[in-house]
């Protein structure tokens, strides 16, 4: 399955560290401030810096399922 257009695509891409990535399919905000919980990814990481193998804690998407937030 091809990524959308705007969705992460990996080392390619640049994503400021601070960007808010939301998912196409459920909604969910990954925000680096807050980290997430259900993964045990601390506080302040990245999104480009979350392991190959993390996904969704709602909706089990991958990574590549993931869009940066417009905050316009």
């Amino acid at each position: 399955m091809k990524a959308s257009e705007g969705a992460w695509s990996g080392s390619e891409r640049q994503i400021a560290d601070d960007a808010k990535m939301e998912c196409k399919i459920c909604w969910h905000v990954y925000d680096p401030a807050e980290g997430d919980d259900v993964w045990q990814i601390p506080p302040g990481t990245p999104f480009a810096q979350l392991p190959e193998e993390w996904r969704c804690p709602q909706c089990d998407a991958p990574k590549d399922h993931f869009m940066p937030m417009n905050d316009g």
